[in-house]
């Protein structure tokens, strides 16, 4: 069922939703639920968090439905209706206190995500359809929704079917559906063009690594860059991990998936932007060409590492990335990776942290972030611990001998191959919800993306 299937044009004949707090309830008893108010009393409904009621017809069948919202703590508590409710098209009514009709047609839409593309014998479940709010902007959350389904089937779908080749080919669809000029370079040809890094990550893979980039836009308007990490399956090399740390490491290209979501945000809306995309796309694995601890790698930039730890690569190839992304000096550079564990003990998993040093970038996404639902944290890029991740062999080291402020010292490692670009921003995601919630399924998560392109519209002109 497509995005789109999941809404309706028409509201003749629809059944009224209403989503209520304790204290919307006992307002609606006497309006919009007046008929009902004795029905909702008698089944102990009280407006509880996620507890949904029927409410019965004169005919026997379904007159509406309410669901409750306890505080109205969950902004996308609405997403659990479209599994929860039977088949027949819906109406909003009492809708969640300040919630518009973007964030209940996107909630619905959530709501409705399904990753069974390897479920066999599931056949595809037909959802109920929601009347469009009169004040959604339909191609706005057609857009997002889509970009968002994107990013989590590309995280969702397991390393053998998701490698580097294929997420490079995810990446030509999106931009050849925009229409953006796409070129990559591929295996011992990164040597060539002088990506060290990401050949040095990737050559212990039997599949050969990659940098997808694409442009799109004109070239007079603001020039904006979007990195992200597309390491399509780490074992950690031969740093091993675990085998229990290595079961959700198809996530670990989670940044990439990431930015292709906002890209084609981005290009869908014609935003007037100068954009272009960067994915190193590799295999961190273990064979008799996988890089070493204690190696020393020289960089894009010319500065060299050396490899404290073959589990630190995500920072390797996105070095790499951001030197080239640097050298246009992009008015604005964006960084997500799922790069650190420490982002997690820090943050958990659904607050993820970003690194600026421009007040005027953070005040923005922070903003974003509050507007659209879309928690992102401000994390200092503190300068106080740069000497952590300095080596006595190389320039720098990938992996201090400190496990202290992992995340903070993962930033400084990326930002010292970030100099012309105006402003720049990195975020640590986790790109994966580690408990289901509604709309928010155990699995692959496109964090941080609504914000980001809320704030890229704000900035440069189309909302």
């Amino acid at each position: 069922m497509g995005i789109a299937e999941l809404f309706s044009t028409s509201a003749q004949g629809a059944l009224p939703l209403h989503a209520v707090t304790p204290s919307t309830l006992e307002r609606a008893h006497s309006g919009p639920l007046e008929g009902h108010a004795r029905w909702i009393k008698a089944t102990g409904f009280t407006g509880a968090a996620g507890k949904l009621l029927l409410l019965p017809a004169a005919d026997g069948g379904i007159a509406g439905a309410v669901l409750g919202l306890g505080h109205g703590e969950d902004p996308v508590a609405c997403a659990m209706l479209p599994a929860a409710l039977p088949a027949g098209v819906y109406a909003f009514g009492v809708r969640p206190p300040d919630c518009d009709g973007n964030r209940l047609a996107l909630s619905w839409a959530l709501g409705a995500y399904a990753f069974s593309r390897f479920k066999s014998k599931d056949k595809p479940k037909a959802y109920p359809q929601l009347v469009w709010p009169d004040d959604a902007d339909r191609a706005h959350v057609l857009r997002v929704a889509h970009g968002l389904f994107l990013a989590r089937d590309l995280v969702n779908t397991p390393a053998n079917e998701m490698g580097p080749a294929e997420l490079t080919q995810a990446a030509e669809r999106v931009a050849r559906e925009h229409g953006a000029s796409f070129s990559v370079i591929e295996g011992r040809e990164l040597i060539a063009q002088n990506y060290p890094m990401i050949w040095g990550v990737g050559a212990g893979s039997s599949r050969a690594p990659r940098l997808a980039d694409f442009r799109w836009g004109e070239a007079k308007h603001p020039r904006v860059t979007l990195v992200g990490k597309g390491v399509c399956f780490d074992s950690g090399g031969l740093d091993i991990k675990p085998s229990a740390a290595m079961l959700t490491m198809k996530k670990d290209m989670g940044g990439a998936a990431a930015v292709l979501a906002i890209a084609h945000m981005v290009m869908d809306t014609k935003l007037p932007v100068s954009l272009r995309v960067l994915i190193p796309a590799v295999e961190n694995s273990i064979s008799g060409d996988a890089y070493r601890p204690g190696d020393v790698l020289k960089s894009r930039k010319g500065l060299t590492v050396e490899i404290g730890n073959t589990d630190a690569e995500g920072r390797l190839v996105l070095a790499d990335a951001l030197a080239e992304a640097d050298r246009e000096a992009p008015e604005l550079l964006i960084c997500m990776a799922t790069l650190t564990g420490a982002a997690r003990v820090a943050t958990g998993f659904d607050l993820p942290p970003f690194f600026t040093n421009d007040d005027a970038l953070a005040a923005d996404l922070a903003a974003a972030a509050e507007r659209e639902a879309d928690a992102l944290w401000r994390l200092p890029l503190w300068r106080g611990y740069r000497d952590l991740i300095d080596s006595k062999v190389a320039d720098l080291n990938n992996s201090p001998a400190s496990p202290n402020g992992g995340a903070i010292t993962a930033a400084l490692f990326l930002s010292c191959f970030v100099e012309k670009a105006t402003s720049f921003a990195h975020f640590d995601i986790a790109a994966w919800n580690d408990r289901a919630r509604p709309g928010r399924p155990i699995g692959g998560e496109a964090q941080g993306v609504r914000a980001i392109y809320a704030m890229l519209s704000a900035r440069y002109g189309r909302q």
